[in-house]
């Protein structure tokens, strides 16, 4: 028999913690002194106390720990709760991948601050070009907003393409243009460029479009676009610096996209006020 205090350096845990956990009847001693009040565990107690310890950083409750651990859930019932964890968990590990992405996408930007390569930026005019395209909604303008709605779209176009008998001509161009209810929400237009005429491709949900010509001040993003915020902080300097004012989003033209996304090659076209 252990003392509380061996118990508890032999399950790497706390006294503390065996006293909780003998007060919910999660765990109780193998005996407990009259005369003293101590608490004594045996040795096999541990593989009870790894169950429990093994469940409660799987983030079940100590609820449901006690449930598992009495047997009061059954295999079955056990599988699901385990895959609705490692469900929850992943979807865990992917926000805080995600999250990870915008500092160092905020970190790039702030170590390029006063770094600002003038001979980047071009202010050039842009030819009128007719794309095919996909339109969708997303919440926001941020990366973890723009990203899961424009991706989809273009995995959605160019099958379509393929029945309408459409080919693509030249580079993707994406788009984007503040929704109409005016909550912060951007219209994306997913489009590759074509040679068809405008209008709507038979009933696939794909329309083809003239886009005019405009002015632009322009810049080439190498890399994946969840780290293209450097890059549009850039134009916004040379915006500043020239004296000139954007007239609505960056449109991005993807000029080689291998399967490898950090070595993407885009170019970024922001509109200028006359």
């Amino acid at each position: 028999m252990f003392t509380i205090g061996e118990f508890a350096r032999h399950g790497r845990v706390s006294a503390r913690m065996l006293r909780h956990y003998d007060a919910i009847g999660l765990l109780r001693p193998d005996r407990i002194d009259p005369a003293t009040g101590y608490r004594y565990y045996g040795a096999a107690q541990l593989a009870r106390l790894n169950r429990v310890i093994a469940l409660k950083d799987l983030g079940f409750t100590l609820q449901q720990v006690r449930a598992v651990v009495d047997d009061q859930v059954d295999a079955d019932e056990l599988r699901g709760m385990l895959r609705l964890r490692r469900a929850e968990l992943e979807a865990a590990m992917t926000a805080a991948a995600a999250r990870l992405t915008q500092v160092e996408a905020r970190l790039r930007s702030i170590e390029s601050e006063g770094h600002m390569p003038e001979n980047d930026v071009q202010n050039k005019r842009v030819p009128a070009v007719r794309v095919a395209e996909v339109t969708s909604t997303a919440p926001g303008y941020q990366p973890q907003d723009i990203s899961p709605v424009v991706g989809p779209l273009y995995e959605k176009l160019f099958p379509l393409l393929a029945t309408a008998g459409v080919r693509p001509t030249g580079p993707g161009i994406a788009r984007y243009e503040d929704g109409p209810d005016g909550d912060g929400s951007v219209v994306v237009h997913a489009g590759v460029t074509v040679d068809a005429p405008a209008g709507p491709l038979g009933d696939t949900g794909v329309t083809v479009v003239e886009l005019p010509a405009f002015e632009a001040a322009t810049i080439v993003h190498r890399g994946s676009m969840d780290h293209v915020l450097a890059t549009e902080q850039i134009l916004a300097r040379w915006i500043e610096d020239h004296r000139r004012r954007p007239a609505g989003y960056s449109r991005e033209v993807s000029l080689e996209c291998p399967e490898d996304r950090e070595m993407w090659v885009t170019e970024l076209q922001l509109p200028l006020v006359g």
